[in-house]
């Protein structure tokens, strides 16, 4: 009997949507506009939703299902500033901060951290709720801390640089309608179901495939009366009051709490100091020697003595980072302020207001401007920040566009345009079309890029068309293809779509599989240059996994596995060249019994898992030559994370798997004495499973050897247990009731 190892694509569903006007409610999807995890509504034409809670990556490890927690790119309080060189405190208005409980704490310096609970400040200004803004004044600060702390004692402390001459500082709190799940699943063989829960393992949600599930079961025992009462009571029960049930929901020894978060004054800083080249040329190019940095650019002819109090203050922020010594992670930008020589080159940049502040990269081109000054801007300079991220992701598509224009480009210009594109973090909240209405804002304004998907995707054929003779790979260009193949490349972040493989991206893989073991001598090197960041794995691994996993993608209404023939074209490469790796067999035996279990047959798939058999498996000590392949495991693969005794059942499964399929299909009746080695294969691996045991025994059975397939029955029902279920458990007594009349 087979034990199915099945993917899982999981959603998770509730009801909550938000609708923008539009000339009516259209069919499509519709996301939610709370920060954090969006919530997503589906309408389908059928006149069918979906309200989907929670939506992210996943991968598969073995039979363990793990989902990717999103990292979170911001935070959820709002800041503005407003600066007055005359103020002597600083105003602090919280809009609506409700019943939460936040702490606001200010910092002079390396001095500890002064903290005040707010609902303790309401008591103070505003006892009776007058106003639901709370307003009050701090002394001045270089740092202002705001916490969050949640009904668990989990706190979300964030500190922020405050502007010399800051007046106001306006807070808002945006809860997360959605926190992180911190979940996991497992895929139980014997049951065929995966279990979703929590880390902890307790209370699983069990899931079994749609094509599996059976009815709900109706209640064995129906109350009389069904009713929802409001207020209900009974003679001597307490009154329930809502305000007791909600602060002892959130009540935590906050003494405590803010006690255990202060900074001690000892704390070491590096002495980092920023260099500010005396012109913008110099500017410039010292920017684009360091290659990894941005220049922030102050126009503020009327005040030279502002920036240099910004300077200094950036320097303790960074110092502050580094700790205690240099660390180029944390010095990204490079700074200037501008005077009388620049008006030339700004005019020519368009850049007329003052103050302003603008970034440009190492060439000059600008990638965002803001109308204001620079030190209302600081708290945005950090390696850490959105910015940050917002503006590598502009560099890269300036680079791309200006590539792509430029006639005499070379092709290591173009290479290098669409590896910087395609080492981008993955962003799934960035939008393309997102632009800023406001003419007046004082945010940031990023530049945008009009590119066109037909270019880029013509240029980048003719790239690789013009490489299929190369004679040596090109690591930025294998990197770049390998990002591309696994929807993470330059397509996705430009367009943020996802695509199935194309002509060009087989031609691409072409490409990897002919220089694939020099590919392999080089990616250690590659990975560990100094001053870059690389991930290229095995290639034969990262090539089959994306092509497994594009099956599963659609584009256009089209699914991957419109590509079948040709994926399986690439496998049979691999394999024909000797180059088949355990992770490219397990995906080629995937694909071939998802693709012949659609289509009723198993012959290609048993053939090519014979061949498999016994050139990898088929030994006197099966378990020794296990261990020789799990040592020789790639350190990316799966089973190489999961272990020894996964890597093990994988292998046992697969050849029940195999061998299942034979005695399910009378037209694969050629392969009974290879399936009997398979099944005996799968119990020397995994003794005395019920399941592979039924296999073997009807294997025996339909060979003719009939007494030895009822003694293998009979262990059969011997080892069933209370982990098969009951429908498995009928069945296989009922094979041997069938084998011991003579009616099999």
């Amino acid at each position: 009997m087979r034990n199915i190892i099945w993917s899982f694509s999981v959603l998770f569903c509730l009801t909550f949507s938000s609708f923008a006007q539009t000339k009516g409610i259209e069919k499509g999807t519709y996301l939610s506009t709370n920060k954090g995890q969006k919530i997503k509504l589906n309408l389908s034409e059928n006149n069918k939703y979906e309200l989907v809670f929670y939506s992210g990556e996943y991968e598969i490890k073995g039979d363990s299902l793990l989902f990717t927690k999103k990292i979170k790119s911001e935070n959820n309080f709002n800041l503005s500033f407003t600066t007055d060189k005359k103020a002597k405190n600083i105003k602090i208005k919280f809009l609506d901060p409700s019943y939460y409980t936040f702490y606001v704490g200010t910092q002079k310096g390396t001095e500890e951290v002064q903290y005040q609970n707010v609902s303790d400040i309401r008591g103070k200004v505003d006892p009776n709720w007058v106003n639901t803004d709370l307003e009050f004044d701090i002394e001045k600060a270089d740092f202002l801390y705001l916490v969050y702390e949640d009904y668990t004692g989990q706190s979300n402390v964030c500190k922020y640089a405050l502007p010399k001459d800051v007046a106001q500082v306006t807070i808002s709190y945006e809860m997360e309608v959605l926190g992180d799940l911190n979940i996991a699943g497992f895929f139980d063989r014997k049951t065929n179901k995966l279990e979703i829960s929590e880390h902890s393992g307790k209370n699983p949600l069990v899931f079994v495939n749609e094509k599996d599930a059976q009815p709900d079961s109706a209640s064995k025992v129906l109350p009389l009366e069904n009713k929802t009462i409001s207020n209900w009571t009974y003679p001597g029960k307490a009154p329930l009051l809502n305000e007791d049930f909600g602060a002892a929901a959130v009540a935590v020894d906050s003494a405590a709490a803010v006690a255990d978060y202060t900074v001690d004054s000892s704390y070491t800083k590096y002495d980092f100091k920023l260099k500010i080249e005396k012109s913008l040329k110099n500017a410039l190019e010292a920017t684009k020697t360091a290659k990894t940095k941005f220049l922030v650019v102050a126009v503020d002819s009327k005040n030279k003595a502002g920036f240099d109090t910004f300077v200094k203050d950036q320097e303790t922020q960074i110092g502050y980072n580094m700790y205690d010594a240099y660390n180029p992670l944390y010095d990204v930008f490079n700074f200037y302020l501008t005077d009388a020589d620049d008006k030339k080159w700004l005019k020519n940049n368009k850049i007329k207001d003052d103050p302003s502040t603008f970034v440009v990269n190492g060439n000059g081109d600008v990638l965002a401007v803001s109308k204001s000054s620079i030190e209302d801007k600081q708290y945005e300079f950090s390696y850490y920040g959105d910015f940050y991220r917002k503006l590598l992701r502009t560099d890269a598509f300036i680079s791309i566009d200006k590539t792509l224009k430029n006639k005499k480009a070379t092709d290591a210009d173009l290479i290098a345009a669409f590896n910087k594109a395609s080492v981008l973090e993955t962003n799934y909240d960035y939008d393309p079309d997102y632009t800023v209405s406001d003419p007046n804002t004082t945010e940031f304004v990023v530049t945008k890029l009009g590119l066109d998907k037909k270019e880029v995707a013509q240029t980048w054929k003719k790239l690789i068309e013009a490489h299929q003779k190369d004679t040596k790979p090109n690591m930025y260009l294998v990197e770049t293809i390998l990002k591309e193949i696994q929807n993470q490349g330059f397509t996705k972040q430009i367009f943020n779509t996802d695509k199935i493989l194309n002509d060009t991206d087989f031609l691409a893989i072409d490409y990897l599989l002919k220089h694939s073991e020099e590919i392999e001598n080089n990616r250690a090197a590659f990975n560990g240059k100094e001053g870059e960041v690389h991930s290229v794995g095995n290639v034969i691994s990262e090539v089959s996994n994306a092509m497994q996993q594009n099956l599963y993608v659609t584009q256009d209404d089209i699914s991957g596995d419109i590509n079948k023939d040709k994926v399986n074209s690439v496998y049979k490469k691999i394999i024909d060249a000797g180059k088949g790796n355990f992770e490219s067999y397990r995906n080629y035996f995937s694909y071939l019994e998802g693709a012949e279990n659609k289509e009723g047959a198993f012959a290609d798939f048993l053939k090519e898992f014979n061949i498999y058999f016994d050139a990898n498996l088929a030994s006197v000590s099966p378990i020794e030559k296990l261990d020789t392949m799990f040592s020789a495991l790639d350190s990316n693969s799966d089973y190489s994370y999961n272990g020894w005794n996964s890597f093990k059942e994988y292998h046992s499964n697969l050849c029940n798997s195999a061998a299942w399929t034979v005695v399910l299909k009378p037209e694969n009746a050629n392969f009974i004495k290879d399936a009997i080695k398979w099944s005996e294969y799968s119990l020397v691996v995994t003794k005395n499973n019920p399941y592979y045991l039924d296999t073997l025994a009807q294997l025996y059975y339909k060979d003719g050897q009939k007494e030895k397939a009822i003694a293998i029955q009979t262990l059969a029902v011997k080892y069933l247990d209370s982990n098969v279920d009951e429908e498995t458990v009928n069945e296989i007594k009922e094979v041997l009731a069938k084998m011991q009349n003579g009616t099999y």
